[in-house]
């Protein structure tokens, strides 16, 4: 009998897990019209539990896709915050409550928590709208990189080859695949398979902290279940999600005798189960009472804080999420942080892949993420040491009191939302003319406000014109056109933008083009206006309010952009400042973008 060869084929990129970085990734490379694959192990989609929070800058991202709508529709938004400490008559009392977001310029100013699957759902059947769909269940054999210097930076080699098998193959489909592909990311976990092979090191440390996480709608009379709730008590910290429909998450806060095995010095789960995570919640919650019969979804972890050595193998392996950095799930970064990695790879890919820009491009995904990641993980250490800490009380002035507490989660509140994400300078971020957008933070993503079309008056907020389509957005803040000499300087800019930026760099393919003006709809005629910024009707905005009077205006004010002299805002695909500069300083959005991007000229 004769044994079938393996069948052979390419890719342009290749995604190891379908979690919810590994979703993002091949939903915007589906979008970006790029030939891509995804392999899960597991042979179906996550049910329950799992990740379920989804902060304000993460909404951003889903709505610059188009998916944020049914997210927001399907999930539970959390506004307020309540905290609770010891009481002195014993058990707990409210000290307080407080906005749960802190970042003032979110557009979506509260948390939306849905589980996992649900979240992945959002992402499948976007996907299979473009025909890509997850291949399970599959997993891979073995991995190798090519060491050819010539053929690593040639963007149309095949230098990774990657085996799979099929773990429940067809009747007549042979088991194993080679795969050739020109990039892999490993969005595979915790336990990464991707970043085990090439030998990345995790570093960091566990802590002592062990958790429990139970998903139950509960029967209780405590009157913040619908709040997430901080909780100190004598018997330990808690946590409350709550989550869509009736549901609620509590994270409580176990001691080594409710789950370590004495035996083997391990967490045992098989000491811990649902109805004994509810006994420790009744302690907890004294004097309130708190009871479930039905539990979606359980797990015990101990938090451990660690981030991989390197994010890439000489930019074609790439990994994400938290197969490159793990810590504690109660401020809710995990799966936002796992999906905004891959939102910052997938744009960067998409151009080297067309030829756009120069592979080099590539090393700003580790540059960024893994410094953001560091940053995540001091927060946690922060966070997870005050939140699982033992209360201030009369017999423990060591403790950590409600004041303190408080304090840390309104401090961290811009860095938990994601608004507060601050890039440093590098080939994609030139800050020298911050100057000239005093509020628009080079680095930081967007400021949403609303601004009126010119042609017809309809307001719109302007993230919702910066779709994650990989183009980068040119906002001209054109001041006064109705200003003949300021109409002339526009006009002048147009010519220096067009010869010098859009044309040399890709045009249309590469940029989107939109003038904000700061003259009234009254006056404004958008035909007025050098066509480079009118390549349609709908690309001239307005700094003013709507017919009403009810939302837009002070845009200006707002992005600290002076109405006489205007600028020029450079926003990235994934919705982040790239650079600023005056109308003068053309040549430096030249530059910008002859550091990374190829040159048509």
């Amino acid at each position: 009998m004769t044994v079938p060869l393996p069948k052979e084929s390419e890719v342009d990129i290749l995604i190891i897990g379908a979690g919810p970085a590994g979703l993002m990734a091949a939903n915007a490379l589906a979008k970006a019209g790029v030939n891509v694959r995804i392999i899960d192990q597991r042979p179906a989609k996550v049910a329950a539990g799992q990740a379920d929070g989804i902060q304000p800058r993460t909404i951003e991202v889903l709505q610059s896709y188009g998916l944020a709508e049914r997210l927001l529709r399907e999930g539970n938004q959390m506004h307020m915050a309540a905290f609770y400490n010891p009481s002195p008559n014993g058990g707990i009392e409210r000290t307080g409550r407080a906005s749960d977001v802190t970042a003032a310029t979110a557009r979506y100013p509260f948390e939306v928590t849905l589980h996992q699957g649900a979240i992945e759902a959002i992402f499948l059947d976007s996907m299979t709208s473009m025909g890509v769909t997850v291949e399970r269940p599959v997993v891979p054999t073995t991995i190798e990189l090519s060491s050819d210097e010539a053929e690593l930076k040639d963007p149309h080699s095949h230098p990774v080859k990657v085996v799979l098998q099929r773990l429940a193959p067809e009747q007549g489909q042979t088991d194993t695949e080679v795969v050739h592909a020109k990039f892999v990311i490993g969005a595979d976990g915790a336990h990464s398979w991707v970043r085990k092979s090439f030998d990345i090191s995790m570093d960091g440390e566990q802590t002592n902290y062990i958790w429990g996480v139970v998903d139950m709608i509960p029967d209780t009379d405590f009157p913040d279940i619908r709040n997430r709730t901080a909780i100190h008590s004598n018997n330990g910290s808690c946590m409350i999600v709550p989550r869509e429909g009736d549901k609620v998450r509590l994270y409580l806060q176990l001691t080594d005798s409710d789950v370590i095995n004495p035996e083997t010095g391990r967490v045992d789960k098989n000491k811990m189960g649902p109805e004994k995570l509810m006994q420790v919640a009744k302690k907890s919650f004294y004097p309130y009472s708190m009871h479930a019969e039905e539990f979606d979804w359980w797990t015990i972890y101990i938090i451990g804080q660690r981030v991989a050595s390197q994010f890439s193998v000489q930019e074609r392996v790439f990994i994400a999420g938290d197969a490159c950095h793990t810590h504690s799930p109660k401020a809710g970064q995990g799966m936002n942080a796992s999906m905004n990695d891959t939102h910052n790879l997938i744009w960067k890919i998409s151009h080297v892949l067309r030829g756009q820009a120069d592979i080099s491009l590539l090393k700003t995904y580790e540059f960024e993420r893994r410094k953001y990641a560091q940053e995540l993980i001091n927060f946690d250490k922060k966070f997870s040491a005050l939140f699982s800490g033992k209360p201030r009380t009369e017999n423990n002035q060591d403790g950590v009191s409600h004041e303190e507490f408080i304090a840390a989660f309104q401090t961290f509140g811009a860095f938990t939302s994601g608004i507060g994400i601050h890039y440093s300078p590098s080939a994609i971020v030139h800050t020298a003319h911050q100057a000239h957008a005093t509020a628009l933070v080079v680095g930081q993503r967007m400021l949403p406000h609303v601004f009126v079309r010119a042609a017809d008056a309809r307001p719109f907020e302007i993230q919702d014109l910066l779709p994650a389509d990989t183009r980068f957005k040119l906002l001209v803040f054109a001041g006064d056109t109705t200003d003949a000499a300021q109409l002339a300087r526009v006009r002048a800019l147009a010519t220096a933008l067009e010869d010098g930026v859009y044309g040399r760099f890709g045009g249309a393919a590469v940029f989107d083009v939109m003038a904000v003006c700061a003259a009234t709809k009254e006056k404004v005629n958008y035909t007025d206006l050098p066509a480079i910024f009118r390549t349609h009707w709908s690309k001239v905005l307005l700094d003013d309010t709507d017919m009403y009077q009810r939302s837009g205006g002070n845009g200006y004010e707002k992005y600290g952009i002076d109405k006489t002299k205007g600028a020029v805002v450079v926003v990235r695909p994934d919705g982040y400042v790239g650079t600023v500069a005056p109308y003068e300083s053309i040549d430096d959005i030249r530059d910008y973008f002859a550091g990374f991007m190829k040159s048509k000229a």
